[in-house]
């Protein structure tokens, strides 16, 4: 008799415009044949891992290709305590296009991860509201308002696990295939000016990527994934929403590139 098939697990890396590139990873696995059981994520992996658990995948896919640059400047709601932008908009629009149920009652086990402001510490989300959840994993420090869950003030997971193979493992994952898109992130970004000084936004950018790059490493390497897919979005900003096509079309062809491996490992 052959063996069962073992449970897969997907799990998402955070990396804000870049992300959406997991709307193409996606895409290119389900033409594989490859439909994973368990789906977890950090940040805007996260955001698109819930909307592919609910399969509304498509109209989430179809509204990330209509942006434009002057839609995603409207989105940006500016507020002077807890953020540059509070983010009511952006997440109103989420909830447009991906419902708000508990995560419990999801057809596939999922889960966001979040980090503590006031410990630092990860916090795996796996209960509870899946809109609050995600809200919570991709509050950026500086760009968006902390979310209050739990009793605890919550901001980005990419603060804390970029990549949660982890969590996708503790979700039942037995054999488990991350998505980065934070490799290289730093050798392909944009060089800065040298005439200028960099504007408080490039700072808090770079900054975070800095910490996602310099994270993402030891981490991947202390709870390395069975197959790590890497497309290459680092010179997509991180709020070039209106990109998305570009991030669709890189996670595409990062699986092409592992394609032979992801024959062998299924």
């Amino acid at each position: 008799m052959p063996e069962p098939r073992k449970k897969i697990g997907l799990t998402l890396g955070g990396g804000s415009a870049r992300g959406w590139s997991h709307v193409g990873v996606l895409r290119a696995l389900e033409e594989r044949g490859v439909r994973p059981d368990v789906v977890c994520g950090t940040s805007a992996g996260a955001l698109v891992g819930a909307a592919y658990v609910l399969g509304q995948l498509d109209d989430f896919e179809r509204w990330l290709g209509s942006l434009e640059k002057r839609d995603v400047l409207s989105y940006f709601d500016f507020s002077l305590t807890g953020g540059m932008l509070k983010g009511e908009r952006i997440f109103d629009l989420f909830s447009l296009h991906v419902e708000d149920r508990p995560i419990e009652s999801l057809p596939l086990p999922f889960g966001a991860v979040a980090t503590d402001l006031e410990s630092g510490a990860e916090v795996w989300l796996r209960r509870g509201s899946l809109r609050d959840a995600v809200r919570a994993s991709i509050s950026v420090p500086a760009l968006f308002k902390p979310v209050r869950i739990e009793g605890r003030w919550c901001i980005d997971g990419s603060l804390s696990n970029p990549v949660p193979v982890s969590l996708c493992r503790a979700l039942g994952a037995e054999v488990v295939i991350a998505v980065d898109v934070n490799g290289g992130l730093l050798s392909r970004q944009r060089a800065f000016s040298q005439e200028s000084e960099p504007t408080l936004l490039e700072v808090t950018e770079r900054s975070l990527h800095i910490a996602q790059a310099r994270l993402t490493q030891p981490r991947l390497a202390a709870d390395p994934p069975d197959l790590l897919i890497a497309p290459e979005a680092g010179d997509i900003g991180f709020l070039e929403f209106h990109r998305a096509k570009e991030s669709f079309a890189a996670g595409r062809k990062s699986v092409d590139a592992v394609s032979d491996e992801l024959a062998r490992f299924l």
